[in-house]
């Protein structure tokens, strides 16, 4: 995969940069859930920017989840990213294809809906996960992480953020920014980041005209300095032993009930993957669990 994102300073302006180019890890959600235009463009988004503010988490096993659910049609979409780099997420119905009439453009917005909430929680690996939550304003991802970040974070940020879909239905371009006012800033850093929003063009247009995400970001940009690069890939890191430990959780009269089964068939809403526990497996992980 050539997904990447990069990170970079704008110091007379007090401006923090983060964008990347997403198109194969969007590609690679695509292909293993099968997802219809308007499913992928809005999975696409959550995961673009999702990669975005993993790559400001500092220590190698942290992580963050985003959900989204708005009550629309699509469901829930949930992403999980890392400060590794690594990527995965889903959505709840993947065959979603809708468009506005007027535009013709793919109808995020109307496929995840606005009665609900966008939710990050950020695990450290040594204390209780940190979440926060906001409503939703218009489903179409962007704005709502901006106002997520504005609202929750106190960061007044311009959110940039697309996927192209083409005609056979997988993605021909994806991207996001992030260019976040930093503390101190003044009216002036203020003025600075609107006059840029007003004429900036979407991000994934500019990605299929062949552009790469350090030329889009100084395009925009000049005085950037860039400081990181770092490589995205979709990965689920989903294993047998994880979901035996997840049946190990539950209900004494539940796990029973699962055990009158001869086979139990468990697919990861991640990667798509099957497994199977024969009933003697789940037995032996139990016992096993027991003598520890």
């Amino acid at each position: 995969m050539n997904s990447y994102g990069i990170r970079g300073m704008i110091e007379d302006h007090n401006i923090r940069i983060l964008a990347c180019d997403s198109k194969d890890i969007v590609t690679y959600a695509q292909k293993i859930h099968d997802t219809f235009p308007t499913a992928t463009a809005a999975l696409g988004r959550v995961m673009s920017i999702s990669a975005l503010m993993a790559m400001d988490i500092k220590e190698s096993d942290e992580k963050i989840q985003v959900q989204i659910d708005g009550h629309g049609p699509i469901g829930q979409i949930f992403v999980e990213a890392k400060s590794s780099g690594d990527i995965k997420g889903y959505v709840s119905d993947p065959s979603i294809y809708l468009k506005y009439n007027d535009s013709n453009k793919l109808a995020v917005g109307l496929a995840v809906g606005t009665d609900g909430y966008l939710k990050v929680s950020r695990f450290s690996g040594l204390t209780e996960p940190f979440s926060s939550q906001v409503a939703l304003q218009t489903g179409e991802i962007g704005d709502d992480f901006a106002y997520y970040f504005a609202m929750s974070e106190q960061v007044p940020s311009l959110v940039s953020v697309g996927v192209l879909v083409d005609v056979d239905h997988t993605p021909k371009a994806a991207g996001a920014l992030i260019a976040e006012l930093l503390p101190g800033h003044t009216e002036e850093d203020i003025e600075y980041l609107e006059a840029i929003q007003k004429k900036m063009r979407p991000i994934s247009s500019l990605l299929s005209e062949g552009l790469t995400i350090e030329e889009i970001v100084k395009m925009y940009f000049s005085d950037v300095k860039i400081l990181k690069r770092q490589e995205l890939r979709y990965h689920c890191d989903c294993n047998e032993e994880r979901f035996l430990r997840g049946l190990m959780t539950l209900k004494k009269e539940d796990l029973d009930e699962i055990l009158e089964d001869e086979e139990i068939v468990i697919k990861c809403e991640f990667c798509d993957k099957i497994y199977r526990f024969k009933k003697d497996d789940i037995i032996a992980y139990q016992s096993h669990v027991q003598d520890r």
